[in-house]
């Protein structure tokens, strides 16, 4: 999980680093060829792609040190943590999800990752399996029963 994660920054970091050094300079370069760089519309939206793309990048630079900081070996065994895949079941509905909890405001609902951060992952936080977990969510709160946990270390070991 953790070198999944690893890996999906440092290529987005490639794919951005690429588009900072090379694509980019040359979209500016070709607008700014056009002209009148003040009424230039091309020239302003490549500008402004390269500052988001470096912000970008300054984040994701920031991310990837954090990850390479976590020890998976020194993560609770019996907890929800970094890295703990979940499945919960809806007290209401008696429908189970299944997430996988994640570092930061990183969050992929496609592939039901959520961020610690998040009201349910915060809620997850240092649960056990078999315990209640209520949620305050903007449609009102929500009561789930942890039914399925498996941490990190145990995903490595």
């Amino acid at each position: 999980m953790l070198e999944v994660m690893k890996q999906k920054l440092a290529d987005e970091i490639d794919r951005l680093m690429h588009e900072l050094t090379f694509t980019l300079p040359r979209a500016i370069k070709h607008a700014a060829e056009l002209g009148d760089l003040s009424e230039n519309a091309e020239y302003k939206s490549a500008l402004e792609r390269q500052q988001f793309v470096q912000a970008r990048l300054n984040h994701l630079t920031q991310r990837a040190g954090e990850l390479s900081r976590i020890d998976a070996t020194s993560l609770a065994t019996d907890k929800v943590g970094f890295g703990s895949r979940v499945v919960l079941e809806d007290q209401a509905s008696q429908d189970r999800i299944e997430y996988t909890i994640v570092f930061g405001d990183f969050i992929d609902l496609d592939t039901n990752q959520i961020s610690m951060a998040s009201p349910i992952g915060r809620a997850l936080l240092g649960k056990q399996l078999g315990e209640e977990v209520r949620v305050q969510l903007p449609r009102g709160e929500r009561a789930y029963r942890l039914v399925e946990l498996v941490t990190l270390p145990q995903m490595v070991s």
